[in-house]
């Protein structure tokens, strides 16, 4: 249970109440500081995944508390952009991930009761929405308000906020696409007719 990828696991759950004080804080970096510890769970998943199968530590709880450490964080990150911004365009967008997480965890359980949960396995498409999704929230978590200074130039704010949005966009669209994908494999299972 205390492998190396697993305490790295803990850690990201650990980072979800201090992600949460930090963008309530009063002051005047809570939305960098927030979004920096969104960033640095982003980091903990991959690391994590990469530690597991480098270091052969793979464990059936990690397998378990993984994908649940992942899915309490991007929740906890939709739930916060959706009181800051105020706006149907992000608030439905984030219901449809949220709603998409509760569909296909229970329809990998179903799957697993039927021993086919390699069915509806993460695909090369819910990798991209993943990737997509935590970039998109970074952005929209940080929502700077000034040039952001790089090494030879100063990036454009309102250019960083509409890749943030376009990812915000990109992710939903795949996260629906993800969805019905994930659905159409298990549907030949979902319409077996039961056995008298």
């Amino acid at each position: 249970m205390w492998t190396i990828p697993n305490q790295i696991t803990f850690f990201r759950i650990v980072l979800i109440p201090v992600f949460l004080i930090v963008f309530y804080l009063p002051v005047s970096w809570h939305h960098f500081g927030a979004a920096f510890i969104f960033w640095l769970a982003a980091i903990s998943d991959a690391l994590d995944g990469y530690l597991a199968r480098r270091l052969k530590q793979s464990t059936a709880f990690g397998a378990f508390i993984d994908p649940v450490a992942d899915k309490l964080m991007v929740t906890a990150a939709l739930v916060i952009i959706v009181q800051d911004y105020h706006q149907w365009w992000i608030s439905i967008p984030a219901l449809i991930m949220v709603a998409r997480e509760v569909f296909i965890s229970a329809l990998r359980e179903f799957m697993s009761s039927r021993g086919k949960r390699d069915e509806v396995a993460v695909s090369t498409m819910g990798k991209y929405k993943t990737a997509a999704q935590m970039l998109a929230l970074i952005g929209l978590i940080w929502r700077p308000d000034y040039d952001i200074p790089l090494i030879l130039f100063n990036f454009p704010q309102e250019l960083f906020m509409i890749i943030a949005y376009g990812l915000y966009f990109i992710a939903t669209i795949l996260t629906f696409w993800s969805m019905v994908t994930y659905f159409r494999a298990a549907w030949p299972e979902l319409t077996v007719k039961k056995q008298p």
